[in-house]
């Protein structure tokens, strides 16, 4: 084998990854256990786990249940937390929100522990990106206190705009014709085509045009951004169907960026005056 059979194996032993999954070894999740049934049924319940899996997304400073899903699918140390598992961004968020005083409970128990074990620089705790002062006073709980409800809310309000942005997608899905390889090599080729005779030509790219018409398109709530959310969909629609590759020349690159950002903006205003109207 090339790869090693064992995840852990892919983990140095001085990663930070030991220490919260040690420190979460030491805590009582006898209430977090109550909260599932024992026979089995219902939704699968990922646990200690998913305490786990965010107590490290949280300190290593990824607040987004889509980012965390991502590590998820990519990340090495993520895999190791969840044994290969990949809960999806709104098994996470919805974790969150139904655990949220336990997992505060269990965060702020986590660091305190590791400030007790020695986690330490120069006065300071270090998880990887969260640093916080560290002594024996009240005035140190109060601070991992703080540092956990801030860290909760940013979650929570990261979410909340992926949500508005994306609706229930995750935000960094393939087109479906470039989700396979026979799919790829035919799109990137009649792309190359499209774009051999518009540089022959001397063309530059249009700016797409869209015509959001209320009457026929009214997305269920959400305000304006829905109308901008769904507007950037119909661009990204149209992208895939010209399904341009990348330009070899830097000058190309940043034409066809200036005309991106044009189109964006342009459908940005579209969108708005159609919500507006």
């Amino acid at each position: 084998m090339l790869m090693p059979p064992d995840l852990t194996d892919w983990v140095p032993d001085d990663h930070v990854v030991w220490s919260i999954l040690g420190a979460v070894d030491q805590m009582d999740l006898t209430a977090f256990y109550g909260a599932y049934r024992d026979n089995g049924q219902g939704q699968a319940a990922y646990g200690p786990s998913m305490m786990a899996l965010l107590l490290y997304a949280y300190a290593r400073g990824n607040r987004s249940s889509r980012g965390i899903e991502r590590g998820c699918r990519e990340d090495v140390v993520y895999k190791l937390i969840t044994a290969m598992r990949v809960p999806d961004h709104s098994t996470i968020a919805e974790f969150r929100r139904r655990h949220e005083r336990a997992i505060a409970e269990l965060f702020n128990a986590v660091l305190e522990l590791c400030g007790e074990a020695g986690l330490v620089e120069v006065g300071i705790i270090a998880i990887d990106g969260t640093k916080i002062r560290a002594n024996a006073s009240r005035g140190a709980n109060r601070t991992y206190e703080k540092l956990v409800a801030d860290i909760l809310k940013e979650a929570e309000e990261t979410d909340r705009w992926e949500d508005g942005l994306f609706g229930a997608d995750r935000g960094d899905e393939l087109p479906e014709h470039l989700r396979t390889e026979e799919g790829r090599r035919q799109a990137f080729k009649a792309a190359k085509e499209r774009l051999a005779r518009r540089v022959g030509r001397g063309e530059e790219p249009e700016v797409a045009e869209f015509e959001l018409d209320a009457e026929r398109f009214t997305p269920r709530g959400g305000g304006r951004r829905a109308w901008h959310r769904e507007g950037r969909k119909a661009l990204l629609a149209h992208r895939e169907q010209d399904a341009r590759p990348i330009a070899v020349s830097r000058p190309e690159r940043l034409l066809e960026s200036l005309h991106r950002l044009e189109e964006n903006h342009q459908v940005e205003l579209q969108a708005s005056e159609a919500y507006d109207a």
